[in-house]
């Protein structure tokens, strides 16, 4: 038998103990899979992983016996589930001899605030909004340069609001990892889809996962949402290349030298920079002690192989006088929220009827994509002429493709054409410069 790590055993050995002692009825836990953490004064404490728990008793025809504070969560799991949460060990003794019942917990929800930051607070930006727009409705991953206070972050924030919310399976599965990594507050589960903002100092182990249980990431954590890195380039290198494997798979796998744990990771990577340390490179009217070589420096922290997996990249310019005093408000996130759902809907139609597991075309396979997006004559002569100008890899001409769909289908044309291509070209020249400079 393995030597007992963690507090989940507590509850479970107890029982164990109860049972042979003539305390509890042993044939009556045989039916039952129990964790939970035991304290001194015999109360049971709360402990990670309760939903995960209750689902694979679940497939097994076994109850669950768990914390008091983890039953909502544990509920989750489905109505059939035989679900015990007591407070203590007495609780469960005397549920056991009939002198009390413990009632099933409900299942909790967590009511999402519905004043999330609006793109409508948004002055100027066009092309910066229209590509986030394009980054929603594909699920793509996308990367913003541009000068301190051009509004960078401000759009990154935003996109939760224009993002669809989380599907019932999406739902089950966020729910999982935020169980194992203890950060289901009261057991309540919510369908907004994550966003997870790590600072730059977070080292590799805690965006990618790790520790001595190899606990979920950041990019877990971020599984069928968002992950937001603001400052890109000042992350270190080896966080940032530990990427490359979750953003190509959407799994991450923690090898340990005793275990290897795999969790999912299908984000979707929002990130922003400063064109230089100094940060005004390019902006009218600056001109840089260090010249171009301070811009060339700052990029190349970030590698050419990471760049390659981002699909849209643009220039965020700061924004003028004049366009902070316009009068009127942007674009509310209601309106780009409604033509995002619809672009989606349409992808999930098709890829459903092609019996593929993606939801969006960026997570499409890629032998699939050159099927759903072949381009119209006109376009392909296009494609053909950039990737060979532009040296596109195998990658990036995917990745082309895919950006194009979605515009496509945000345009709800069944064909992908030129002016699809074209933008969808427009967004990967500037991070092909970046990996020349990388």
């Amino acid at each position: 038998m393995p030597p007992k790590e963690g507090s989940h055993y507590d509850l479970p050995i107890a029982l164990g103990l109860m049972a042979a002692l003539g305390a509890v009825p042993g044939d009556a836990l045989s039916a039952y899979v129990v964790l939970g953490e035991l304290s001194l004064d015999g109360t049971i404490a709360a402990v990670a992983g309760a939903l995960p728990a209750a689902i694979g008793a679940n497939a097994e025809g076994k109850g669950l016996i768990c914390p008091h504070a983890s039953g909502p969560e544990a509920a989750w799991a489905g109505a059939d589930i035989d679900i015990l949460a007591p407070r203590s060990l007495i609780a469960i003794a005397n549920h056991f001899r009939g002198t009390q019942v413990l009632s099933r917990p409900e299942a909790s929800v967590h009511v999402a605030a519905s004043n999330l930051p609006d793109l409508a607070d948004i002055k100027g930006q066009e092309s910066a909004r229209r590509a986030l727009e394009v980054a929603a409705a594909g699920g793509h991953n996308l990367l913003m340069v541009g000068p301190p206070g051009s509004g960078k972050s401000m759009l990154a924030q935003r996109l939760p609001s224009i993002l669809p919310r989380l599907q019932p399976k999406e739902l089950l599965e966020v729910s999982m990892i935020a169980s194992m990594a203890g950060e289901l507050a009261g057991g309540r589960l919510t369908d907004r889809r994550p966003f997870r903002a790590p600072h730059h100092s977070a080292s590799m182990a805690a965006l990618v996962g790790g520790g001595l249980r190899a606990r979920p990431g950041e990019v877990s954590l971020a599984h069928n949402g968002v992950l937001f890195l603001d400052e890109l380039p000042e992350f270190s290198p080896q966080a940032l290349d530990a990427l490359r494997q979750p953003l190509e798979t959407g799994e991450c796998v923690i090898a340990r030298a005793n275990h290897r744990v795999a969790y999912p990771a299908r984000i979707q990577l929002i990130a922003a920079m400063n064109p230089c340390r100094c940060g005004m490179a390019g902006e009218p009217g600056y001109r840089c002690a260090r010249g171009p070589r301070c811009q060339t420096d700052y990029q190349a922290r970030i590698s050419g192989p990471l760049l390659d997996r981002i699909d849209l990249r643009i220039e965020v310019p700061a924004v003028s006088a004049g366009e902070l005093i316009r009068p009127g408000r942007a674009e509310a996130s209601a309106a780009v929220a409604a033509r995002v759902l619809a672009a989606r809907e349409i992808q999930q139609e098709r890829l459903d009827r092609l019996g593929v597991a993606a939801t969006t075309n960026a997570h499409c396979p890629t032998a699939l994509i050159e099927e759903i997006a072949a381009p119209d004559a006109a376009g392909l002569t296009l494609l053909r002429d950039a990737s060979e100008k532009l040296g596109f890899s195998a990658r990036a001409y995917h990745r082309v493709l895919r950006v194009a769909r979605t515009l496509a289908d945000l345009d709800r044309s069944g064909t992908v054409g030129r002016i699809h291509l074209a933008e969808a070209i427009s967004y990967r020249i500037s991070a092909e410069r970046m990996a020349q400079a990388a």
